[in-house]
């Protein structure tokens, strides 16, 4: 992906020093429910004859899972937290869910319980990885999950998952503006269009944190074991 162009925003951002002693992996949405091509959305799609999700489940087949997992076992390695956020309803009816998230949880059976609300197989969390379940877009907005990360002591986030434009970027805004310090992990988030994902990342560049590769993470972990 190519580098924004500079504009006057870089005059007023704040550079922070990474610290991985405090940083936690939050993996966002790796259900089947929208996550998969033999979860429900995708099951809904191929029946209809629709291809509009193949660069979707493509890009999370290919990038996301493997990048994930890679950072995964470097958090692991480094001794720091791994969060794996989830979406969907407590129950088949969604009546704990905003209106508007009412149906998609509803028509994807995407309630706790159901192999649809799962973690996808390659990812699955460990015994002693955190989970929260949240009902809306950004996870700040309906879990404790802010209380969780100051009681690990963790003010710096590396965030990877789906849908980038969507709860990726939405719950990465909600950190930033409650002062954590944000990476986007560029390979590692995945959406339904290209475009989706790009602009997500320039817009995210732009004052809210950083946009970072699978590589580069990994080399800051290593970096930090070794120090």
């Amino acid at each position: 992906m190519n580098a924004p162009p500079a504009d006057y925003i870089t005059d007023f951002m704040l550079v922070r020093d990474t610290d991985l002693s405090r940083s936690a992996l939050l993996l966002v949405d790796l259900q089947y429910a929208t996550g998969s091509r033999d979860g429900a959305l995708g099951r809904r799609l191929k029946a209809a004859g629709s291809t509009l999700a193949d660069y979707r489940f493509h890009r999370i087949e290919t990038l996301v899972l493997p990048h994930a997992q890679r950072l995964r076992g470097g958090f692991r390695a480094a001794g720091r937290p791994v969060i794996y956020v989830t979406i969907g309803a407590a129950t088949p009816q969604a009546l704990d869910a905003p209106l508007h998230m009412r149906k998609l949880f509803t028509e994807c059976a995407n309630y706790v319980g159901s192999r649809e609300h799962e973690v996808l197989d390659e990812i699955k969390p460990a015994a002693d990885d955190y989970v929260v379940r949240k009902t809306t877009n950004g996870a700040f907005a309906s879990t404790g999950i802010d209380s969780l990360l100051r009681a690990l002591g963790c003010e710096q986030l590396y965030m990877a998952g789906v849908s980038t434009n969507m709860c990726v970027e939405t719950t990465a805004r909600e950190a930033a503006d409650r002062g954590y310090a944000v990476t986007l992990v560029e390979d590692a988030c995945g959406t339904t269009h290209a475009d989706l994902h790009e602009t997500t990342m320039r817009n995210f560049s732009r004052l809210f944190g950083r946009v970072r590769s699978t590589a580069e993470c990994i080399d800051e972990l290593r970096l930090a074991i070794a120090a």
